[in-house]
């Protein structure tokens, strides 16, 4: 039967993450857009969000600046956050008569504080939400899994972000350990720009060191499927002249060492810490990888190798989390024990 008040609310899951929003209305993935601003400086309103302000980055003059609302996982910029999330909003919805009533389930990193998780659900407050729920990434990302969260055994769950590397060992609907490094995405992204100036002495963008981190991102500098090398420009910083430069994967695989090493540090510090019984689980069952940086080309094998565990990538890691927040909103009732 048709519910009139369909009319007058509707539902959405939002991941808010660092590098990505991805929201789902009605079991769609209504909008994936980069968690980018762009905003006039002398009227401060905002002129694009997502893609078309991503096209603006790092190449706007004096009266525009673009800004990432999101750090480390976080809101770094309320009222950025806050026009972004509107906006986003807004590209789902043609405009109508009624401004609809929004219901939002916003997965949140683990290890949040309670400020801002309070600037989480103000800025959704403030972009017209009526009902905020926030669950945490770790969990989310189970769920989108097809993990069975409630049942009384052990899964380990390492959600690479933007800003953050989640790790969570997760039983019985709960959250039993969980270690979160600042060491994810944007951390791999400089340390592509710091080598490019390093090794071949140019200077490159953000946007140019993310396409580099996409197309050759890598972990081994050994690969089974090996990508082709990957043209390259940017400003000479000998002649201040900008040229083309090639490079391969294994020469990424180098930049990001460090980085991986961090996070195959966390791994090995939460298993470390694992009470027996869930470390048996984790044993048969293994790893379970997700987010952005689970792309990453060989990631699974050198975790694997690290921690002499299987290793399982998420069949669409970067919507893994924005899944489970969907199946969450689709049944809050039962689903209400994950609310933070």
């Amino acid at each position: 039967m048709f519910n009139i008040l369909n009319l007058f609310s509707q539902e959405l899951a939002i991941d808010l993450g660092t590098a990505n929003t991805v929201i789902i209305h009605k079991d769609k993935v209504e909008v994936d857009e980069p968690s980018i601003v762009a905003i006039n400086r002398r009227s401060e309103k905002v002129i694009a969000v997502g893609k078309r302000a991503l096209q603006m980055h790092e190449k706007v003059h004096e009266d525009i600046k673009t800004v990432r609302p999101l750090k480390d996982g976080v809101i770094a910029d309320f009222t950025a956050a806050e026009n972004m999330i509107r906006e986003m909003i807004r590209m789902i919805k043609p405009s109508s008569v009624f401004s609809p009533s929004l219901k939002m389930v916003i997965s949140i990193p683990s290890s949040i504080t309670e400020v801002e998780k309070r600037a989480v659900r103000e800025s959704a407050e403030h972009a017209g939400a009526k009902e905020v729920y926030l669950v945490q990434e770790p969990m989310a990302a189970a769920i989108g899994m097809g993990i069975e969260v409630e049942e009384p055994i052990g899964n380990m769950v390492v959600d690479i972000g933007g800003g953050t590397t989640d790790i969570a060992v997760i039983s019985l609907g709960g959250i039993v350990l969980d270690q979160s490094i600042r060491i994810a995405g944007d951390e791999f992204t400089d340390d592509i720009l710091d080598y490019m100036r390093r090794q071949h002495n140019i200077l490159i963008g953000e946007r140019t060191a993310e396409q580099i981190k996409i197309n050759i991102g890598a972990a081994l500098t050994e690969l089974d499927e090996v990508p082709d090398e990957y043209a390259v420009n940017g400003r000479d910083l000998m002649t201040g002249i900008p040229k083309q430069i090639m490079v391969s994967f294994s020469e990424i695989a180098q930049a990001l060492d460090k980085s991986i090493a961090k996070i195959e540090e966390a791994v090995l510090k939460a298993l470390e810490i694992t009470p027996p019984e869930l470390s048996a689980d984790i044993y048969q069952k293994g790893i379970h990888l997700t987010g952005g940086g689970a792309m990453i080309r060989g990631l699974d094998k050198r975790l694997s190798y690290k921690t002499k565990l299987p290793v399982h990538v998420a069949d669409d890691p970067l919507r893994a989390v924005v899944r489970g927040t969907g199946m969450v909103l689709k049944d809050t009732d039962h689903f209400k024990f994950l609310f933070v």
